[in-house]
């Protein structure tokens, strides 16, 4: 099972952010209720399935003759990674550096991207999706790759 689609969501006072019951479902069927928290480019977070980080983390170790990209992945994905899980009710604690640095604050969009989730600032995912749009170009690239 893929994790795919777009739910809005809140992140509570307490940092909490609530998985959308879709979502929710794919992970704790899938995977269980750990997951690892983190971002790549302090824009969104990602929360992958812990199983999947995992995966991640063994590539890396085996990856030989990668230097300074392996390192600024580790270094931006430690600096904002953390371990966690769902609650009974299916929330995530989002540390406060990361929600501050993401714009991470009342309304969010989470979005599937097949293996880990996105979670976007409303407002900034919508902007993103105007300055950056899918294109022809990006079409005719997927298909030439077989999509």
């Amino acid at each position: 099972m893929v994790l795919r689609g777009n739910a809005l969501a809140k992140i509570d006072v307490q940092g909490r952010i609530k998985i959308p019951t879709a979502h929710r479902k794919v992970l704790e069927t899938e995977f269980g209720a750990e997951v690892f928290v983190t971002s790549t480019d302090g824009e969104s977070i990602r929360i992958y399935p812990l199983r999947k980080w995992e995966e991640i983390e063994a590539k890396l170790l085996s990856i030989q003759g990668v230097g300074l990209e392996k390192k600024r992945f580790m270094r931006v994905t430690s600096f904002y990674g953390q371990a966690s899980s769902m609650d009974k009710q299916g929330r995530i604690v989002i540390q406060p550096h990361l929600r501050a640095d993401t714009q991470i604050d009342g309304e969010v969009a989470i979005i599937g991207n097949l293996t880990y989730l996105e979670v976007w600032n409303k407002d900034r995912v919508k902007r993103k999706l105007e300055t950056e749009p899918f294109t022809e170009e990006d079409e005719a690239a997927l298909s030439e790759a077989g999509l």
